[in-house]
């Protein structure tokens, strides 16, 4: 990763500098107390077509906004001025391949001192080369963790609170430590919520679940993208609530998520899901996916913002 992106550049304080040049102040607040929001973002490359693709940037803005207002940060720039300085920013690293995009805004008063209010903020945007997170082509083996997750009433989920990540490591580990590739996390009420970083979606018959809003879930884009894609397949999706056990009776199952992307789940609690393979509906909804951001999709041309077409005048 290093060599990766040695010659990187990063949007910092203002201005287009060196990666290896954005750095902050060990007495910075949210180095302190992990008061910061991010988004991760990625772009797809599409060789044939000579183009890279941002998926769902105005959505992903519009939630660092939404994100913002919850940490007590002062107003971000609207989205079309964001959107702009993510754009440059790809343009000038000139990537030709895919993309991971961490936009973030973080307290950047040097101070000791625990609390959201009357303190600074500062913006900043990485765009680094990045592969797969999770193995997304032979399935992932997840286990239900000890570790709850956080509740709206302690650190909200649906602000992505960068704090808030040390329960999702928790999470990770707990389950990695113990042979398993990624956790199930619940709430505190036992219900089922996410991974330590994905949305959830059970296939039971012909209807897709997913946990609801109120289940401490990230509301996330690229559950929204998947809940797209499972209407248009004629399926059925319900959002509600989803018990523990009921994860080990379910036909398919799989996680999502930016860095997840489609990742089919085949094991929980050393119990195969379905025949313990990729389930049918599950590859299906993943090659539509990788479809539709890679830009061979025209139906969901929306989602894409093509980054070197707009030197020539692209959306």
């Amino acid at each position: 990763m290093a060599n990766e992106t040695k010659a990187a550049l990063a949007y910092f304080e203002g201005g287009f500098r060196p990666l290896a040049d954005a750095k902050v102040n060990v007495m910075t607040h949210a180095f302190l107390y992990g008061t910061a929001t991010f988004e991760g973002i990625r772009a797809y490359w599409n060789a044939d077509q000579g183009e890279l693709y941002a998926l769902k940037l105005n959505e992903h803005l519009e939630r660092l906004r939404a994100s913002s207002k919850i940490l007590m940060m002062n107003p971000l720039p609207e989205v079309a001025e964001l959107r702009t300085i993510i754009i440059e920013l790809l343009q000038k690293n000139s990537y030709k391949e895919d993309v991971y995009i961490r936009p973030s805004v973080y307290k950047s008063t040097e101070a000791i001192g625990v609390r959201l209010h009357e303190l600074k903020n500062n913006f900043y945007v990485i765009a680094i080369p990045f592969g797969n997170y999770i193995d997304i082509d032979s399935g992932i083996r997840c286990a239900t963790v000890a570790t709850r997750r956080t509740s709206d009433l302690a650190i909200p989920a649906r602000a992505k609170v960068v704090g808030n990540y040390v329960n999702s490591a928790f999470s990770k580990t707990e389950a990695m430590l113990n042979g398993h590739d990624e956790a199930i996390v619940l709430t505190e009420s036992g219900k089922v919520s996410e991974g330590s970083a994905e949305n959830l979606f059970l296939l039971r018959g012909d209807t897709l679940i997913t946990p609801g809003l109120n289940d401490d879930i990230l509301e996330g884009i690229t559950r929204a993208a998947v809940v797209e894609i499972a209407r248009e397949m004629g399926l059925k999706v319900s959002e509600r609530s989803i018990d523990r056990s009921e994860l080990y009776i379910g036909d398919e199952l799989f996680l999502c998520g930016t860095g997840a992307q489609i990742s089919p789940v085949i094991e929980v609690d050393h119990r195969a899901i379905g025949s313990g393979e990729i389930g049918p509906i599950t590859k299906r909804i993943q090659e539509r996916y990788f479809a539709a951001v890679q830009g061979r999709v025209p139906e969901y041309s929306h989602w894409l913002t093509p980054i070197y077409g707009t030197k020539k005048g692209g959306a």
